[in-house]
Formats: C-alpha cells, structure tokens, sequence
C-alpha cells in the first residue's frame, strides 16, 4: 500500500465511526515502514515560532556566529536553561535568560545592543553573551578530535580543560547527558528540510486517546480515578503517550518540544497538533489534539464536550510535532 493510499483510506473511512481508527493504526505502522528508509535531515533554521518573536531575530542572527553553533542549538540551550525567561534566577545564583553565574558574566558577558551596558537581565545582551561564550569555548577546543559542536558543550558542562584531557566529551554522564539532551532539543528548535523519522509508539497513542471518545472533559484533568477517568487536553496527550512509555510535559506548549515539526502537508497518525492565537510563539499554544489522518485530531476540546474527533484546519491551527523518546526525555522538568 502506498502512502498516498493509506491516506485515502484513513479518508474514506472517516464517518464510519470509531473501526476506522483500527484501519489507521495499520496505516500508521504501512506509511513507517515506507518512510523508515527515506531521505531525513533538517536545516539549522528556526522552526515557526518555536523562539518567542521578540527574541527569534537575536536568536537566528547570533546563533550563525561561529561554526560551532547555530540559530536552532543556540535556541535549545536558551530553553534549557530558563524557558526563554529573561527573569528566571536559579538557586546557584544563574541570571537571565542565559543563566549566567556573575563570575562568568563578568568575563563573557557583551555589550550585545551597543548601548554601553552589560546588563545580564536584558535579553539584547544576554542573548549575544550566550553565543559569544559558547564560540570562545569552542576556540579553546578546536584542536580536540571529534565533533566541533559536542565538544563546546561538553565544554560548557565541564569545562575546557576535561574536554582537552580527554580528547573528546569526557566520561562523565552529566556531561555527556548535557550534551545528548542540548543536541536532542537543536531537533525541535529547527525548521526540517524534508520529511522526518515516523514515532515507532504513534499507533499505540492513537489507540489510547480512541478509547476515551465521548469522556466529558475536564479543566485540568489527567484521567485519574479521583477525576473519574476525565481530560483536558494535554492530559489526554500526555496520558496516551504514557501508555506507550513516553513522559511528555504537562501542558501543552511544553510537548511542542518533544520532536521535530513535520509540515502540515507532511502529517502523520500520532503526530501531536497544536493550536495558538499567537502565530509567532510557541510559548503562547493554548491546545494539542492527536492527529489521526484525513485532516482530523482526536481531542479534548472545552469545558462542557467531550473527547471527540476535531478537524485541525482552522484559523488558530499552529503546527506540529512528531514525538521521539528522546525528544520526550531531554525536555527540562521546568520551563
């Protein structure tokens, strides 16, 4: 059967009530291993408002600053460190939106908008401060085998010196956990060039969320007894791909995250769909349905409906995301 086919199915079948879910389970695991074997990749671009507008521009043009990174990598490390908040402040005294401690802002920090302060709490400086720094560690590691961009992040996590001792991203696992988690999340930060990788767990997704249709929804619901059984619609998201072992967030701007943003012409069953009365911002995603093909999601809608079949075109509809484990795993506990 052939991709286009298994989308005619999932089409015709439709109206005919919930066997059609069954039929596209088939067709999630026909158009995997079609495309298991095809052409993947993404450019380093910036995918649709996966950077809040007001910081997208310093982003995609720092992030272009040396070889070592790149608009997408630079963006991961942001949301890494505070959630794009330019107010956030750790319990070891990290400032900014970079998370800066004082001692290394005072010898990395720039003057990034020329107005003739260093201001660590302001994104116009902080933002360029966080590239500068990472292209200095990795001029301090340019020598060392391996690759350029892993060891600047190893560099950041446990500094030069360990990288240069090594020969490479040390054998620490914090380390090498930081660098994994960094190179993961650059893959939902940037715009794919051609169709991505299917979610080996998508038609196991599906088949959970279809079988809480027609369950009445509730404002903050994550299907516990306590709530008898009841969604909202991230908890829907999350519960049914839990039910394939994949812890995604909570709420639903944090699962945009969790894997790279196929296109809308590009869908597959399982990929989650988000919606947002912000175009520019992931930030500001206020629902997430499943798709499960034909132009339709199964979701959790508002108070006083039900989980039910949604069509996804509509004016709010913003993007999506195919979730991959590691995506899932190398999201922050708190954003």
């Amino acid at each position: 059967m052939t991709v286009r086919k298994a989308w005619l199915v999932a089409g015709a079948v439709l109206g005919a009530g919930l066997s059609f879910v069954m039929l596209l389970v088939v067709g999630v695991y026909v158009v995997a291993g079609n495309l298991a074997n095809g052409v993947g990749g993404a450019t380093r671009a910036l995918a649709k408002g996966a950077v809040p507008a007001a910081y997208q521009p310093l982003v995609q043009k720092w992030g272009n600053l040396c070889p070592a990174i790149n608009p997408a990598l630079l963006a991961a490390q942001l949301y890494q460190e505070s959630g794009f908040n330019p107010k956030a402040q750790s319990a070891a005294a990290a400032q900014g939106i970079a998370q800066f401690i004082p001692g290394t802002w005072a010898t990395h920090g720039v003057d990034g908008d020329g107005d003739g302060d260093k201001d660590v709490w302001d994104p116009n400086d902080a933002i360029p401060s966080a590239a500068s720094y990472d292209c200095s560690l990795a001029s301090y590691v340019k020598d060392v085998p391996g690759n350029i961009t892993e060891n600047m992040l190893a560099s950041y996590n446990a500094g030069a010196y360990a990288v240069i001792k090594y020969g490479g991203v040390p054998p620490y696992k914090e380390t090498q956990n930081y660098v994994k988690t960094i190179t993961t999340l650059e893959e939902s930060f940037a715009a794919p060039v051609s169709r991505v990788d299917p979610s080996q767990q998508a038609a196991g997704a599906i088949y959970y969320a279809q079988k809480k249709l027609g369950t009445p929804y509730l404002w903050g619901g994550t299907g516990t007894a306590a709530q008898n059984g009841r969604f909202d619609c991230s908890g829907l998201t999350q519960a049914s791909y839990e039910s394939v072992g994949i812890t995604l967030p909570r709420v639903a701007n944090d699962q945009y995250n969790a894997g790279p943003h196929p296109a809308r012409s590009e869908l597959l069953p399982g990929d989650l769909v988000f919606f947002s009365k912000d175009p520019t911002n992931s930030r500001a995603i206020h629902h997430v349905g499943i798709y499960v093909g034909g132009g339709y999601m199964i979701d959790a809608p508002r108070t006083g409906a039900v989980i039910r079949f949604d069509p996804i075109d509509t004016s709010e509809y913003f993007g999506a995301t195919r979730v991959t484990e590691d995506g899932a795993k190398a999201l922050p506990t708190t954003v």
